[in-house]
């Protein structure tokens, strides 16, 4: 007995290294605890995840599951969400345009208006515009609209010499380009004399103008002096919009030959001359 306890005394470096495995057998096994149960991913997973860029693949990925709107079925434009404006195209500003219409407790019944409220671009409007669909009154109200057209509801028409661009956007088909660019032309005319001066702007398709005409028409025309085109100098013909340097050379040249210009019909002989702007042209002419 004596001889079994003296073996089971250890030296005081024994028992220290023996203090020490244990006490690495115990770290071992808590750290197996915790990444086994999912405590180290718990804890740090703030470092390991970018929450905002999730949030946006996340985003990614539920727009691009969502089926086009367009081919599925028609809606009423009066209902868009931020998301699926996102979808049709719609800027932020153009979808905040809408809901801050919509608060107001006001409705979009046509697309023309949603175009003035949410001031989204021709190709755009062009390609969801089909879908649009409306409630059964505001199509009464469109209606009656196409009455007015018609001519048996009479509208008061604005004019075109006082309309501003801002005006002019109310139309559809006229954005911030093409209205510059007709208050531009009107200018170099000095105004509008006639309705059908309006065909004469760049780019301005008369389906477009047409529908300028339901409600802006030339209630004022300017008082112009016309110049005699037998003795006007190439300068005052030049000054005309629809006389370039060229022409102005060919009408010289055709007085230096012919003596004079006799009617209007003459300057249709001119090389280079617009005929199909004759009855434009020669308001501002005399002979």
């Amino acid at each position: 007995m004596k001889n079994f306890r003296s073996r089971l005394k250890f030296s005081k470096q024994e028992r220290r290294g023996i203090f020490f495995l244990l006490l690495v057998i115990v770290v071992l096994q808590a750290i197996y605890l915790f990444t086994d149960n999912g405590y180290w991913q718990r804890a740090h997973s703030d470092f390991a995840i970018d929450t905002l860029a999730q949030k946006r693949i996340d985003s990614l990925k539920s727009v691009l599951s969502v089926k086009d709107p367009m081919r599925t079925q028609k809606f009423n434009p009066n209902f868009i969400s931020d998301h699926r404006g996102y979808v049709l195209g719609m800027s932020i500003d153009e979808i905040d345009r809408l809901h801050q219409y919509r608060a107001q407790n006001k409705w979009i019944n046509s697309v023309e208006q949603f175009k003035k409220v949410t001031q989204v671009s021709d190709s755009l409007l062009a390609a969801i515009s089909p879908y649009f669909r409306f409630p059964e009154w505001a199509s009464k109200q469109r209606s009656q609209n196409s009455d007015v057209r018609q001519g048996s509801i009479s509208v008061p028409i604005a004019d075109l010499n006082a309309a501003t661009a801002e005006d002019l956007k109310t139309i559809y088909g006229i954005g911030d380009k093409l209205s510059a660019r007709i208050i531009k032309f009107r200018d170099r005319l000095g105004g509008f004399l006639v309705n059908g001066q309006l065909y004469d702007v760049y780019g301005l398709e008369h389906h477009v103008a047409k529908r300028v005409f339901e409600h802006f028409q030339v209630l004022n025309p300017p008082q112009v002096k016309k110049i005699n085109i037998n003795t006007a100098t190439k300068d005052e013909m030049v000054g005309l919009v629809y006389i370039s340097y060229h022409l102005a050379d060919e009408i010289i040249t055709y007085r230096q030959k012919n003596g004079r210009i006799d009617s209007f019909d003459d300057l249709a002989a001119i090389q280079g001359f617009p005929r199909e702007k004759i009855d434009r042209i020669k308001l501002y002419l005399s002979l």
